[in-house]
């Protein structure tokens, strides 16, 4: 249940200019200006909503609003105008997940205790010492119980949204379907490969002699291959790319990933074709073409599952959306001056 920020351009229009102070009336007596109100301290403990009576503190939303900066990838050292998009966007969330939270807590949920604990040590688990763990917590000036509360409260909200809301939306194949045909842009492929190689890697700055000798193992190398030798065992024992682990596979890759050299060598090759020695800048290499995908478009049959997922995940968030509009209608909601 995170929305999206919309960051906001400066409401100050462009270049527009404050209006000019009014002169003085002739006589008039110079008064002091009166000194500004001191705002008062913010506190964490300020309640910045309420929801049917319940609280929303100004802590809670700072939490809220870092969580979703960071969901967000936001800059450090924002504008105040868009910190301040953020925390009513924030806010927004809070008073949401009460809403649902208020309906939810009244159905009772038998392995909830469980549940909290489980997913409390998947979270621990993320941790190397309880010592980070303490910090992290600290950090975010939260204690572990006030954690397990907000497990707690996140295990109850989506337990409703997915008895009454996910468990029954269905994607027909039909809609599916014609998603796929009205879209074709979304399903274009380019043209990708699928390689193995192995680098004798050299320095760009290497002397000839040390040049010349890395070539000479590399042709060494591909000439065991040539002979029957299994590419991925010596890909292993002979590589300097990271890719040995995997016997130098590399994956699958599409035109401008790797270097020109390296790229050209590849296109070349037909599936099963072992390659000249490549030169590039990284040094030597022996390339082995596994698969070659001409540009297309990807079959719907591939596409599908994640068709399907798409239009589910927009039809969950169309639904909860009413759902807590319905909610907003029977509620009582305060919000306080941020």
């Amino acid at each position: 249940m995170q929305a999206a920020i919309a960051f906001g351009a400066d409401p100050q229009a462009a270049g527009a200019k404050p209006e000019a102070a009014p002169a003085k009336a002739e006589g008039a007596k110079e008064v002091s200006p009166a000194k500004a109100e001191t705002a008062p301290a913010k506190s964490p403990t300020d309640v910045v909503a309420k929801v049917n009576g319940t609280a929303i503190t100004r802590l809670e939303l700072q939490r809220a609003t870092e969580i979703l900066l960071a969901q967000n990838r936001a800059p450090q050292g924002l504008p105040p105008e868009v910190r301040k998009q953020a925390e009513n966007a924030a806010l927004d969330q809070l008073i949401d997940a009460e809403l649902i939270y208020q309906t939810a807590v009244k159905r009772e949920i038998k392995d909830l205790d469980k549940q909290a604990a489980d997913k409390l040590a998947l979270g621990k688990a993320q941790f190397a010492t309880p010592a980070e763990y303490e910090a992290a917590l600290k950090s975010n000036n939260i204690t572990e119980k006030e954690l397990v509360n907000i497990v707690r409260k996140d295990i109850v909200i989506n337990t409703l949204l997915e008895q009454e809301i996910v468990s029954k939306i269905t994607v027909s194949k039909a809609d599916s379907r014609k998603f796929y045909d009205d879209n074709p842009d979304k399903f274009k492929m380019p043209e990708n490969y699928h390689a193995s190689h192995i680098l004798l890697s050299v320095d760009p700055q290497a002397k000839p002699e040390e040049k010349q000798k890395a070539r000479e193992k590399a042709d060494a190398v591909r000439k065991k291959i040539l002979a029957g030798e299994d590419f991925a065992t010596l890909a292993k024992a002979e590589s300097s790319c990271p890719s040995k682990e995997q016997g130098g596979d590399l994956g699958t890759f599409g035109k401008g990933e790797m270097v020109p050299e390296f790229e050209k060598a590849t296109a070349a090759l037909k599936p099963g074709q072992i390659s000249e020695v490549v030169e590039t800048q990284f040094g030597y290499h022996i390339i082995k073409l596994i698969e070659k995908k001409d540009a297309g478009l990807v079959k719907y049959d591939e596409a599908k599952e994640k068709i399907d997922n798409y239009l589910k995940q927009n039809q969950m968030q169309k639904a909860i959306m009413e759902y807590i509009a319905g909610l907003k209608t029977k509620a009582k909601i305060e919000k306080n001056t941020l």
